[in-house]
């Protein structure tokens, strides 16, 4: 007996080592029969990473399992992936994997699909993606069998955790399935037999723009009859859910050569209200287990006819409720009066003959009763829509009767009695004359909140009348913070702004008592990450929806610490541009001008503005507006006046202010009646320091006006001449928005301001001349305004205006020595011969005491005196020699 057991494992182990082994031997085997299928039977191409064989895994049975597996098509879709599937597994008998491709085809018993992504796509001249099968050019079945590498015997097949995209650009139809889990088993090889069928996904549907079906949970599990014969399909017992709303199906659907044949019916078993909340999406209907409801609800639809590329089957679905009511456990109020009635129908079987007739839709909670219906035609095409409605609504108690939830807050009453009919064309091309509109709406004690605004909004009334050719803004009434706001005015588009993809256009009359543009300013970029509204990276956008003008009135508007009064303007916004016409204030006691546009079109919004100031308080408007400090900072020290025009284009950062490096622009500034706070800047005390000459406190600015230009972070002074008393300057140079400073200020100085020293040379001189000389002293201004640093050549030009004054003197004396030794001389050679010698003497004493004196006067340098002394003397010596020697002659 151990002997038999000892036999026994030994082949069991042999057996086992063969089903390991055999695999590796036929693998290549099965990736070739593979790709023959492959090429036998698709029009795509098909590529996969690998292909591997089991006998243990699906014992008795061999397991194939093709891996990655991904299917892209040919023109006319060249290059777009058809499928992509992580697992193909077929099962089969052992014996299968022993033929070779010339024997009879191998049968495969079942198959599984692991996350498979489908696209199906018909494009818009009706090409289909999923037409990549072969045709079949032998009609002889034996034939075929013996061309074919498989045959399909299938008792079982499974997809799992896949997903399908259906796409058509002819009936503009979007389908979408995830999450799709199908399973069937029966047997195909017979012509009359059942398949038993499991499903269930998530399903989105979408026609032409309007979405019916979002992620709704659809489940079926239907045993069905199959009739391969004559290609017909019946349900017989079955049983579907759409969310948590049963439905049961009968009938069938028959493949055609030219299409389909269907032929089904359905209705929920039950009649309860609570299936009503079933098709509800449950993310927004929640737990209905224990909501309390009375009243019936009946879905009931039949659907009959040929599906075919033309037509497709009659359609006649109903869904009616009468005097249901539903009340959430867990909220305080219920809806009551509920009545429904809604027809979906085609009775032509062409597409867009399919209309929904909405006759009811009424309920009420509280004492607010809400009337409405409507009518939806040509939905294929240009949907034609005509409701009515009639009603009021506490908004309020929307989240008190209903488990929905807001993203903020709503409180107010609505009023509405409106009818209107329209086609979606006319809403997207705005051709007013084929939108007809009458009736009204109002809204009151509307508060709106959310995380986007500092302060809610208060709309304590909005009367809207509706007309055919616009809606009339009657009188709309808000607060918000400690802003009021009062409009009237018109709006063109109000349905293509909601309906479309439109922008809302109009013109609104504004006026205001109050504005304060914190109350409309997003929260504070130092708050808390989460309560942000914006990321680091975004810029505020003016919204692309808007198309409107609006005129503008307020008596007092706020922003920052500046207080705008009697603010007038037009501001007009399209293509994400805002632009100001002719917009007024007064401030700084003197008038504001703003004309200009700011864009956000682009990543980086810009602006280009003109502003102008007339008799602006200067101190008051430097320490008010940032902008004006930056382009002149020395103005802060200013008291008087201004007028200026400013012209500015650039970028601007997230907080919507001016990117100072990126401004350019150029301004004109008149300063009227001006004075200087020399002994508040330390620019100024420097400079005082440097230039004793000159008192900063009375130097005079009136009438001075000059011109600056900046670019790149600078702005440059055109040179422009200042007064103080008898002193001229001119001023020139540049300063940077860093505070930097690069400026120089020649001052002309007359002489007589240059020390005692040079007054009293000047006064020895005695001459007009003299008095009239200038020398121009320049100031080198750098560092910056807090630190600022000056140089002068003023030491250079006092010593050259000191040697200029001692070479005057020189001239002089010497023209005064030359004027009395001529006449000098004169005498002495026009005297009388007969002179004794004694009376000689005496004349050339008086001659030397004469030139002795003008020398001794001279109070130049004892260099200076020498060589005149000797000069004259040689001269004089020289002339009395000659003279003596004439007369002795």
């Amino acid at each position: 007996m151990k002997k038999a057991f000892k036999i026994i494992g030994i082949t069991l182990l042999i057996i086992v080592a063969l089903l390991i082994a055999i695999p590796f031997a036929f693998q290549g085997q099965i990736k070739d029969i593979v790709k023959q299928f492959i090429n036998d039977n698709l029009n795509a191409q098909v590529e996969f990473s690998d292909v591997s064989l089991s006998l243990i895994k699906s014992f008795p049975q061999a397991h194939v399992n093709v891996n990655n597996l991904v299917i892209t098509n040919f023109e006319p879709f060249n290059n777009e992936t058809f499928a992509t599937v992580k697992d193909v597994s077929f099962t089969m008998n052992i014996t299968e994997i022993f033929k070779t491709t010339k024997e009879a085809p191998i049968v495969v018993n079942s198959i599984t699909v692991d996350e498979a992504l489908l696209t199906l796509k018909t494009d818009k001249f009706g090409n289909n993606n999923y037409d990549i099968t072969k045709e079949d050019t032998n009609k002889n079945t034996s034939t075929e069998t013996e061309t074919s590498s498989f045959s399909f015997s299938i008792e079982d097949y499974q997809i799992k955790n896949s997903a399908l995209t259906y796409i058509d650009d002819v009936s503009k139809t979007l389908i979408h399935v995830t999450e799709l889990n199908h399973e069937g088993h029966g047997t195909f090889s017979t012509e009359i037999s059942e398949l038993d069928t499991s499903s269930e996904a998530n399903v989105s549907f979408t026609l032409d723009s309007t979405n019916y079906l979002s992620s709704n949970p659809i489940k079926l599990n239907a045993l069905i009859a199959l009739d391969l014969k004559n290609n017909k399909y019946s349900f017989k017992e079955n049983k579907g859910y759409i969310n948590d709303l049963p439905i049961e199906f009968q009938g069938y659907v028959q493949q055609l050569d030219n299409g389909q044949d269907i032929n089904i019916s359905f209705e929920n078993p039950g009649s309860d209200f609570k299936n009503f909340l079933a098709v509800i999406p449950k993310v927004y209907s929640k737990n209905i287990e224990n909501v309390k409801t009375t009243g019936h609800f009946k879905i009931k639809g039949l659907i009959k006819g040929l599906s075919t590329d033309e037509t497709i089957p009659n359609l006649d679905i109903s869904l009616t409720s009468n005097n249901a009511s539903f009340q959430y456990p867990d909220l305080p109020k219920g809806v009551k009066n509920i009545a429904i009635n809604t027809e979906i129908k085609n009775t032509t079987g062409q597409v867009n003959d399919t209309y929904i007739d909405i006759k009811t839709l009424n309920f009420k909670i509280d004492d607010d009763v809400f009337k409405s219906s409507a009518t939806i035609k040509n939905i294929t095409k240009n949907i034609l829509i005509n409701a009515h409605i009639d009603g009021v609504l506490n908004l309020g108690n929307i989240t008190k009767a209903y488990p929905i939830e807001l993203d903020h807050t709503l409180t107010g009453i609505l009023k509405a009695k409106l009818n209107t009919t329209f086609d979606m064309n006319a809403i997207e091309t705005n051709t007013y004359t084929r939108i007809k509109n009458n009736g009204s709406a109002s809204i009151s004690n509307f508060v709106f909140s959310s995380q986007d605004i500092v302060n809610p909004i208060h709309i304590s009334q909005a009367d809207i009348e509706f007309n055919p050719t616009a809606v009339s803004l009657n009188n709309f009434k808000a607060k918000t913070g400690q802003s009021d706001l009062n409009a009237t005015g018109t709006i063109n588009n109000l349905l293509g702004f909601l309906l479309s993809d439109n922008t809302l256009k109009g013109n609104f009359n504004v006026t205001s008592n109050l504005f304060k543009v914190s109350d409309f300013m997003t929260e504070d970029e130092t708050a808390p990450t989460e309560n942000k509204t914006t990321s680091d990276t975004e810029s505020l956008k003016i919204p692309a929806f808007l198309d409107c003008t609006i005129n503008a009135n307020a008596k007092t508007v706020v922003y920052d610490n500046i207080n705008l009064k009697n603010v007038t303007g037009k501001l007009t916004i399209k293509d994400q541009q805002a632009t100001l016409q002719d917009m007024k204030s007064s401030i700084f006691n003197g008038g504001l001008s703003i004309s200009g546009d700011i864009s956000t079109k682009e990543t980086t919004p810009t602006f280009n503005l003109n502003l102008g100031a007339h008799n602006f308080d200067i101190s008051e408007s430097f320490k008010g507006l940032e902008l004006l400090q930056n382009l002149a900072p020395i103005a802060k020290l200013l008291q008087g006046k201004l007028n200026t025009n400013i012209n500015l284009s650039g970028k601007l950062n997230k907080e919507f202010l001016p990117d100072l490096s990126s401004i350019s622009g150029d301004a004109l500034a008149e300063l009227l009646a001006t004075r200087i706070n020399a002994n508040q800047s330390q620019l100024i005390t420097k400079l005082d320091g440097a230039l004793n000459f000159i008192d900063f406190n009375k130097l005079n600015l009136k009438d001075l006006k000059t011109k600056l230009a900046f670019a790149n972070g600078k702005v440059s002074v055109k040179p422009f001449d200042l007064k103080y008393q008898d002193i001229s300057i001119s001023i020139s140079g540049s300063h940077g928005f860093d505070q930097t400073i690069d400026y120089n200020a020649v001052f002309n100085v007359p002489a007589k301001y240059l020390g005692s020293d040079i007054n009293r040379l000047i006064g020895k001189i005695n001459d007009n001349q003299v008095n009239n000389i200038t020398i121009p002293v320049t100031a080198n201004i750098g560092g910056n305004f807090t630190n600022p640093s000056v140089k002068t050549d003023l030491s250079s030009g006092i010593s050259n205006l000191t040697k200029q004054l001692v070479e005057i003197e020189k001239q002089k004396l010497l023209n005064q020595g030359k004027d009395k030794v001529k006449n000098l001389i004169g005498d002495v050679i026009g005297s009388n011969k007969t002179k004794t010698d004694s009376a000689k003497q005496q004349q050339n004493n008086t001659i030397k005491n004469v030139l002795g004196g003008i020398i001794e006067n001279n109070k130049t340098t004892d260099t200076t005196k020498t060589k005149t002394k000797d000069a004259v003397k040689n001269a004089l010596s020289n002339l009395l020699r000659k003279k003596e020697k004439d007369t002795v002659n």
